[in-house]
């Protein structure tokens, strides 16, 4: 076992879920919320708060400002936490409490807004906010997860490869949409190194990310009110776009095979599912999603069956059906 010095050198990756027994999907589950900040996002923080550093852009006095729905601001907040930095994120109503309490509770502040932009929504309201922090206060760092090539690097460098060498064999990986820095690190190193491989893009309905629609959106994580300058769709195979209700379907019927799994990674699944159902081949396919997220966060919105009742309509415990 690892020792440690600091929360962020621990993150455990290399454990996957056979779904076929919970959810009769030929798919395997990459977890990647086995680390201390509970999510994925800690390698993008990581990888950015390191890069500012050497670039002499923190110093002691230093607040690293953030905008984030939840798990990116974790991370950080652990990543500022174990190096000396102030951290401030700024969220809106929609982030789980949960989320903000963890956040607090390592040092960090949170801005919450709301009030969305009347063009952008929230995103673009939380983003102005940043801007007015840093333009007040030059000791104010702000990371920019939405256009920092370090956060698509991170994968690029990590995720992507391992993937790659744990399954040389993979015909398809599904990654969840959000600032599409996981994607964007996946699907380079893949057009790169093993171009046969397709990256199918999931997001979420209401996401205006790959064009579509803006809807309202209640679960944070995945999908955006902002398209992400990172995003490059020529490097995607495909897109699906989950709805919501969907993706808590697949998180309920997880949890009743004693599975506790984010909203963002039940969205990535429901997207995977169905695209598997609308391409079949002569043989079984060798396919990977990456799960981002696990469920601890949601206990008072996705398994809190009033909330998804009032939110959904779905009933508290349903026999959990894949949409078709």
């Amino acid at each position: 076992m690892p020792v440690i010095s600091a929360p962020y050198e621990f993150n455990y990756g290399d454990l996957y879920v056979d779904l076929r027994s919970a959810m009769g999907v030929p798919l395997l589950l990459k977890c990647e919320g086995l680390n201390l900040a509970g999510s994925i996002k800690l390698k993008a923080a990581v990888r950015m708060v390191t890069a500012a550093e050497r670039a002499g852009r923190l110093g002691p006095d230093s607040t690293l400002v953030e905008s984030s729905s939840g798990n990116l601001g974790i991370a950080l907040a652990i990543v500022a936490a174990s190096k000396g930095y102030r951290f401030l994120c700024v969220t809106d109503t929609r982030a789980n409490l949960a989320a903000r309490r963890m956040i607090e509770s390592v040092g960090g502040q949170v801005h919450t807004i709301t009030t969305p932009d009347a063009e952008g929504g929230f995103l673009a309201a939380r983003i102005n906010h940043v801007r007015e922090l840093c333009a007040q206060d030059p000791r104010n760092v702000w990371l920019n997860q939405y256009t920092n090539e370090h956060n698509w690097k991170a994968h690029y460098q990590d995720t992507a490869p391992a993937i790659g060498e744990r399954f040389p064999d993979l015909d398809v990986l599904f990654v969840g949409a959000g600032t599409t820095g996981t994607l964007m690190g996946c699907a380079r190193w893949f057009r790169d190194h093993r171009p046969a491989v397709r990256v199918v893009a999931v997001d979420t309905v209401g996401s205006v990310t790959f064009g579509a629609a803006p809807g309202p959106r209640m679960i944070p994580g995945l999908g955006t009110s902002v398209r992400p300058a990172i995003l490059d769709e020529s490097l995607v195979t495909d897109v699906v776009h989950v709805p919501e209700a969907d993706a808590v379907r697949v998180c309920l019927r997880l949890a009743e095979r004693g599975f506790l799994f984010g909203g963002s990674t039940g969205t990535v699944i429901s997207g995977a599912a169905r695209w598997l159902a609308l391409h079949p081949a002569d043989r079984e396919l060798s396919a990977v999603a990456i799960a981002p997220d696990l469920g601890e966060r949601y206990l008072d919105s996705i398994y809190q069956p009033t909330w998804v009742e009032d939110i959904y309509g779905i009933p508290a415990h349903p026999q959990a059906v894949l949409a078709e």
